[in-house]
């Protein structure tokens, strides 16, 4: 982030009461205090006040996140393009990484209490350092999941190229409804089933097969982020959500715009399936799906996605909204989630809690959150 947290210290010269007064010299000694807590002031060790969430509050407040995140959804050229990768800390190779996806047409602002709680907690402040995926949630899932894949992985090669720093082992991610897709997705195998599904419904051979596998590997055949070990899913519409496809969902899904350049390329792709099976050509051309299209319980990479193996040394952890009192567990909603595609079958912890769809801001939820990472940090984890 552009604001670290730091604390000032001013100090005066002379080593005893009557010198510090009679002074006319004083000098401001800045620490960071995520790496020195304590300091020495008249022979003794004094602990340094600090405040680990000021640069947070301070870039949150003059980045306009709430207004770019719409700018984005909706196209708009003054809009986020790809993903961004926020430190909220100077980078520290000895403390683990955690790190957050928000959900759709939203931003590093969905994190505000969380990150004000896993930071205020002192056994997780010495032991995590938190970064933030900002993304454009216009975007595709496949896109997304192929840029995230993109930018964790640069960000870990510029701080640490050998790999072998605490902080690039046994990586956390949080993500929050589509943010928690995206992170399935970051941990999960593909094998060649999303491409085989393409096969099949546009036959090739030869030449065209290998033009069109190179051009669509990249977003179709991927295995899950080595150094992840483990993930909490908030509110994640794994299998999609009927809400995606209610009037208001299709409206504001009409009025979403993709870049120019992912235009460009996609169209391009299109266009050449279309030419490999004319035959479906009375349906018209293949449509972009954009985000909420892809939210949708009836979208194909969605129901192609939702059941790809994940990395067995993954443990991850799903939290799931109940905005509907009196409904069954296995009927119940958070008002935009479904129960039955935010649940995974065998999740180390499931917790299950009365709360519309941001979770991520109700109280238990980030009790919840800080109770999986102390577990994270005990011998033999």
């Amino acid at each position: 982030m552009p604001f670290p947290g730091l604390t000032a210290l001013l100090r005066f010269e002379g080593t005893d009461l009557r010198q510090v007064l009679a002074t006319h010299t004083a000098r401001i000694v800045v620490f960071d205090p995520y790496r020195t807590s304590t300091t020495r002031l008249a022979e003794q060790d004094v602990p340094l006040a600090a405040n680990f969430t000021s640069g947070y509050g301070l870039w949150l407040a003059r980045s306009d996140f709430a207004r770019q995140a719409l700018r984005s959804l909706f196209g708009s050229a003054d809009g986020l393009t790809k993903p961004r990768i926020y430190l909220m800390q100077p980078y520290d190779p000895n403390r683990r990484t955690v790190i957050m996806l928000h959900g759709l047409a939203s931003s590093p602002e969905a994190w505000i209490n969380v990150a004000n709680e896993v930071l205020g907690d002192e056994t997780l402040r010495r032991r995590y350092q938190i970064w933030q995926v900002y993304y454009p949630t216009n975007a595709p899932l496949a896109l997304n999941n192929f840029a995230i894949r993109q930018a964790i992985t640069e960000t870990l090669a510029h701080f640490d190229p050998t790999g072998q720093a605490e902080a690039s082992r046994n990586i956390t991610l949080i993500g929050h409804s589509m943010g928690g897709v995206l992170s399935r997705l970051l941990v999960s195998s593909s094998g060649d089933k999303l491409w085989d599904t393409i096969l099949a419904s546009y036959p090739m051979q030869g030449a065209q097969q290998q033009r069109m596998e190179q051009r669509l590997a990249p977003y179709l055949r991927f295995e899950p982020l080595p150094q992840v070990s483990d993930a909490i899913f908030i509110a994640s519409p794994h299998r999609g959500t009927p809400f995606a496809n209610n009037r208001i969902a299709r409206w504001v899904a009409n009025l979403i715009t993709l870049p120019v350049a992912m235009l460009g390329q996609l169209n391009d792709v299109s266009r050449e399936l279309m030419r490999i099976a004319p035959g479906k050509q009375d349906i018209g051309p293949l449509r972009i799906p954009n985000s909420i299209d892809n939210l949708s319980d009836r979208d194909a990479f969605v129901q192609m996605s939702s059941d790809l193996p994940m990395n067995p040394r993954v443990r991850f952890h799903s939290i799931i909204g109940n905005d509907t009192p009196g409904v069954v567990q296995a009927l119940s909603s958070d008002g935009i989630v479904p129960y039955e595609s935010a649940h995974l079958d065998g999740a180390a912890s499931e917790l299950v809690l009365r709360s519309a769809h941001s979770v991520q801001e109700n109280p238990l939820a980030i009790l919840e959150i800080r109770r999986i990472l102390r577990e994270q940090l005990q011998p033999g984890r």
